[in-house]
């Protein structure tokens, strides 16, 4: 077994703990404690569960950290690697319609995914501290490269299609390709939809029917644009898809918040992903809260795209389960969650910054399906963890950790 001891313990499900260490053995989290006697086991034995002193014959070594924060690996619900190859190539934009035609077109000139910027990408996550990421897919090339990488995670296979022939035979197509991949325990998989602006009533219901006990993860809310086009049918989104052929007479603006439109399509529950929600007023949030739905903040991406400033504290205030994503490197100079915490603390001043650190561990954890191995600091769970760098005079541990940290203060700790 070994013993880290540091200046700060953060277990997210308890108060960070001073001068506290955290006991693990074979991967596996053993005790997390504030008493450890001068054998460096805990004096509460009790919590550190029947291997200390029994199957371990009490031999731990013991490694101080120093001037160091422990938390649990991050989570970066929401991203896009296999965009990765697009880092720098689309400027910043005021219109989300007008920034994501210049991706598609993009993309339409590639023609694939190249490998080495997704391999990449996988290794900045990592060395930001990630250990877990819902990771978003239209050609499931991330997917080898992941499952060989360190990170686990969800993903997501992102379906588009506002006026399919056959929306069953899609679903059907996609659920073929994802059994034709190698099954990883380490990967969660399910079949999604991209956005209300994109994907035709009758598609959403197929995807809601097939989607069982999975998560499904939908860009909801994101641009003032999408508002327009459910309340009336009119706007950028309008005329994007009829530049693409992609518009139907028969499609009929519900006239209603995204939220409601979701709802009545069988995917609001506590299954839901709804990824930014920028546009989102009061009454989205209090039915996403009510379905026990998470929101997943891209805050830097929501500029960067022309989406808009997400209203943070209002999304903390509604009591809706807030996870963090990145988005992909079309839209974000990095995958760094610390940089996307600093972001949501700028927005939120008055959010606790405990409140933000749940964000990018625990709900993102358990909006992926991983609660019960990743996410918190607790005996039982995986051994993935972190070493953040920290000033000696840092009394609020918390605050400084939303501030907006770069990956050069984060270690990965050995713990098999």
């Amino acid at each position: 077994m070994i013993l880290y001891r540091a200046a700060w313990v953060l277990p997210v499900s308890a108060p960070p703990i001073r001068n506290g260490g955290v006991l693990v053995r074979d991967g596996r989290i053993v005790a997390v404690s504030a008493a450890f006697d001068d054998r460096h086991v805990p004096v509460d034995r009790e919590r550190a569960g029947s291997l200390v002193g029994s199957e371990s014959d009490g031999r731990i070594e013991a490694v101080d950290l120093g001037d160091v924060a422990i938390l649990p690996g991050l989570v970066n619900a929401h991203t896009h690697l296999e965009l990765s190859w697009m880092r720098g190539q689309i400027p910043p934009s005021d219109s989300m319609p007008t920034w994501a035609a210049r991706l598609m077109a993009l993309r339409r000139e590639q023609g694939n995914d190249p490998p080495a910027p997704i391999a990449d990408a996988i290794r900045e996550s990592r060395a930001a501290g990630t250990a877990l990421v819902g990771d978003v897919t239209n050609t499931l090339e991330a997917y080898d490269l992941l499952s060989d990488s360190r990170l686990h995670g969800h993903i997501f296979y992102e379906l588009l299609g506002f006026n399919p022939p056959s929306p069953e035979q899609a679903v059907a197509t996609a659920q073929s390709r994802l059994g034709q991949l190698t099954p990883r325990p380490e990967w969660r998989r399910s079949i999604v939809p991209h956005a209300p602006f994109s994907v035709s009533p009758a598609l959403f219901r197929a995807i809601a029917h097939a989607a069982g006990d999975r998560a499904v993860s939908v860009h909801l809310g994101e641009s003032p644009e999408e508002m327009q086009f459910l309340r009336d049918g009119t706007g950028a989104w309008r005329e994007l898809l009829g530049r693409i052929g992609a518009w139907t007479d028969q499609w009929q603006a519900p006239g209603c918040d995204p939220v409601e439109y979701l709802d009545q399509l069988g995917l609001v529950n506590g299954r839901l992903l709804a990824v930014h929600g920028t546009q989102l007023e009061q009454t989205g949030l209090a039915r996403l809260a009510a379905a026990r739905a998470t929101l997943v903040a891209c805050p830097r991406s929501n500029r960067w795209t022309g989406a808009g400033t997400p209203p943070v504290g209002r999304f903390y205030e509604s009591g809706v389960r807030v996870a963090i994503g990145t988005d992909s490197l079309a839209s974000v100079q990095d995958l760094n969650v610390f940089a996307e915490l600093g972001e949501m603390r700028e927005l939120a001043p008055h959010v606790p910054a405990a409140r933000l650190l749940e964000s990018a561990t625990l709900w993102g954890a358990q909006a992926l399906g991983f609660a019960d191995e990743f996410g918190t600091i607790e005996p039982g769970k995986r051994a993935e963890l972190i070493a953040v760098r920290i000033p000696r005079a840092i009394e609020d541990v918390e605050e400084y950790l939303v501030s907006g940290l770069q990956p050069d203060a984060i270690t990965w700790l050995e713990t098999n």
